[in-house]
């Protein structure tokens, strides 16, 4: 036995293992965002969030903008095309085969470029200061989540959004003679004859706001869609002669009121009648807190401050409300957001949320996974109504409330969205190890999904008997042509069906329910193998070989997320190694920000450790906006892809976050490994309470280029199994509930 075991009982995590001399708020400030050329547009505004309500903060000081927003101000009309006696599967399958593509493309399609639905923005808060004072400095501290601006001869401002109130405040410091207005977005109606985009916020039709304005207060009620309404109420307050306070708050109309503009009213001088400090000791505490959980120390700082942004953005944008494209972040430019601001569910979603298990973060994972169980009646309902079939089926574009708004038809109407979204549920039971949630949760969600995948493959079958889809895609393979439906069964679509079908088998055997288990592995044995070939590795479909540079590694999703395809199997690592080597022999001509990150990704899990390290840095110089966005496009200027544009989106952020994790640990395949994926010259480096699978959290230390200890402890006691850092063999371990076990070197 070459380990030394020190079992101790949990009375403070810190007494076990710290990462470094520094705290985690220490580390965390070291990559605060700094501007002292300030930003101009919304894009780079500094972001401030709850998971509820966002702010960006930009401009010189003529004027100062905050721009803010609400998750949740949705305007969600109907689509009425989907109202339409032909909107069925039978129908889509008929038109395709007789290549009906205009009337397809109306039905389908077209209906995304009408105004709604769609996200909203909630407007902005303009403060010009007094002549001859501008903004010389501002900084985004990621510590307690906080913007400061400091101005040309003294005098700060402070922006904060609370951590636990729909509440944002503004804190002026020897600024007087400021003005503060509210601005609401430009809706209203077209005054005039000239054509708009569909994106003009115009477009939505919307009446004017219902504005009040006078000295200390600044309200404006806004109605949208079908009796929707949601109020902005700002307020200011002289503190001193040196100090003042704006305090806003955003309401929406819901089932809980109807008058949104006294509940703003109430939080608003709520902060202002009491002692505003204990709001903020509040708000940092809530921030220490989460920076405490889990952390990093890694001496690349590129590859650190990676980490420290995207961990900050996930618990700014993390909240009751799944995060969207945008997050609590909304375009403030006078048009709708990219992609109207919606959840896409065939990357971006998914994606947003992979960030939170090895890092640690499942309350605001959990939000997401609560979102899901709560949409499904509209989904069943969307199911039955589009598949006629039973069982759970979720739209690949939907509102907030789980509802279809169209797109591309061959990813909008897959058959595997859900299955895809499952894989939240089943990570969250891999590592959280929560056998109430596998109860309540967990198999039941991926029990429907199943029965779903069933009724749809059960009578469409390949030339040799094997089950297969009657239409199957590969996002966003040949984009929304004809040809992007394959008549056999794609890798992405075989890999999400096979994995869920062995999935809920696995589910149902711990629960024993031994029939239902033999049943569902009984089907994913109808279906064929995954599809491989002996140069490119894994392909696209059968007999179909990725032909470009593409932006969505669809066809490698057995590799990551589902980990069909074990590192740890010679034959397995074959067929990673040539994928990933194809792809690289493609280039990267055609890929978003996100593919970065997914290529990092995809490289820690096979080892790459240079390839992984050059993918988040280029990730982080080419296609990341100065505060930390990624805009899809590359703005480097180096060519490292053809899109240039710069539609900001989350999903690529918290992806190359999760890059960074799996360079640290990994726990796939009933194997916890740590530092699996780091070169030889990150001499120290270290995390604390990284979390694996299993209900385990980890902690590790390098020090002078050698592991000095590991630390686990179980969240519920149970065993896992451990590749020895020192010994590099495999170890049992068994745990206690709340066990914490030292592993460090033998003595010499």
């Amino acid at each position: 036995m070459c380990f030394c075991f020190v079992i101790v009982m949990l009375l403070s995590n810190f007494l076990v293992f710290n990462v470094s001399a520094e705290s985690p708020m220490d580390i965390a400030q070291k990559h605060n965002i700094v501007y002292t050329k300030m930003p101009k547009t919304w894009d780079e505004g500094l972001p401030l969030g709850n998971g509820s309500m966002g702010a960006l903060v930009w401009g010189d000081g003529s004027p100062l903008i905050v721009s803010i927003d609400r998750i949740d101000l949705w305007d969600l009309r109907p689509v009425p095309e989907f109202e339409k006696e032909e909107y069925r599967f039978e129908t889509m399958k008929k038109w395709e085969k007789e290549g009906r593509y205009d009337d397809l493309i109306s039905l389908y399609e077209k209906p995304y470029d009408n105004p709604g639905p769609t996200k909203i923005p909630a407007g902005r808060i303009k403060i010009n200061l007094p002549q001859g004072k501008n903004i010389e400095k501002m900084e985004l501290h990621l510590d307690r989540a906080m913007v400061s601006a400091h101005l040309t001869g003294g005098g700060q401002i402070e922006v904060y959004v609370l951590s636990d109130y729909p509440l944002g405040f503004i804190r002026l410091i020897n600024v007087p003679d400021i003005s503060a207005e509210l601005i609401a977005p430009p809706f209203g109606k077209p005054t005039d004859d000239r054509k708009l985009s569909n994106e003009d916020l115009r477009m939505l039709e919307y009446p004017s706001p219902q504005m009040r304005k006078e000295e200390k207060v600044q309200s404006y009620v806004q109605e949208g869609w079908g009796g929707f309404q949601f109020a902005v109420y700002m307020g200011k307050l002289k503190l001193s002669d040196n100090e003042q306070l704006i305090a806003w708050s955003i309401i929406p109309s819901s089932n809980e009121t109807t008058e949104p503009l006294s509940i703003a009213e109430e939080y608003v001088k709520g902060v202002l009648n009491k002692n505003y400090k204990n709001y903020i000791q509040t708000h940092v505490q809530w921030w220490e807190k989460y920076w405490k959980q889990t952390y990093i120390s890694i001496p690349d700082d590129v590859i650190e401050k990676r980490w420290y942004h995207e961990t900050y953005k996930f618990g700014a944008a993390g909240g009751v409300y799944p995060i969207a494209l945008q997050g609590p972040w909304t375009a403030d430019n006078g048009k709708r957001p990219p992609w109207k601001g919606d959840y896409h569910h065939d990357l971006n979603t998914e994606m947003s949320y992979w960030i939170a298990y090895s890092g640690n973060r499942l309350e605001q994972e959990r939000y997401f996974i609560e979102w899901l169980w709560n949409i499904r009646d509209e989904c069943f309902k969307w199911t039955q109504k589009f598949f006629n079939m039973p069982g759970l089926n979720v739209a690949m574009t939907t509102d907030i409330i789980g509802r279809q708004i169209g797109g591309w038809r061959q990813y909008t109407h897959s058959a595997t969205t859900a299955a895809w979204l499952s894989h939240h549920f089943y990570w969250h039971w891999k590592y959280t190890n929560d056998k109430n949630f596998l109860e309540q949760r967990a198999y039941p969600y991926l029990h429907d999904c199943a029965v779903f995948l069933d009724a749809i493959t059960k009578d469409s079958r390949s030339a040799d008997g094997k089950r297969k889809l009657p239409l199957s895609s590969s996002p966003e393979i040949n984009d929304n042509k004809p040809n992007a439906w394959f008549d056999e069964l794609t890798n992405y679509d075989l890999s999400l069906i096979r994995w869920l079908f062995t999935s809920t088998a696995e589910l149902a055997g711990i629960l024993g329910k031994t029939e239902e288990q033999k049943q569902w592995l009984a089907i994913a044995e109808e279906f064929p193998q995954l599809w491989v070939s002996e140069k490119e590795g894994l392909l696209v479909a059968k007999d179909y070989v990725l032909p470009h540079s593409h932006r969505h590694f669809s066809h490698l999703m057995a590799i990551f997320p589902l980990g069909m395809l074990n590192p740890y199997d010679a034959r397995d690592m074959e067929v990673i190694n040539k994928s990933l080597d194809y792809l690289d022999k493609l280039g990267t001509s055609q890929w978003c920000g996100y593919s970065f990150a997914w290529k990092g990704i995809l490289s820690a899990r096979a080892g790459r450790v240079q390839d992984a390290i050059q993918n988040i840095k280029i990730f982080s110089e080419a296609f990341v906006l100065p505060n930390s966005f990624h805009c899809n496009g590359d703005q480097s200027g180096k060519g490292y892809s053809d899109f240039t544009y710069r539609p900001f989106t989350l999903e690529g952020n918290f992806a190359s976050g999760t890059a960074v994790q799996e360079m640290l640990l990994q726990s796939h395949n009933g194997l916890i490994r740590v530092f699996p994926c780091i070169p030889d010259d990150w001499k120290d480096v270290s995390f604390y309470q990284l979390r694996a699978e299993g209900g385990f959290l980890v902690s590790a230390e390098r020090k002078a280029g050698k592991i000095t200890k590991v630390v686990i402890q179980s969240d519920i006691g149970t065993q896992c199994t451990i590749l020895s850092p020192f010994t590099h063999e495999k170890m049992d371990l068994k745990f206690q509930p709340g066990e914490i076990k030292e592993l460090t070197p033998p003595k010499n």
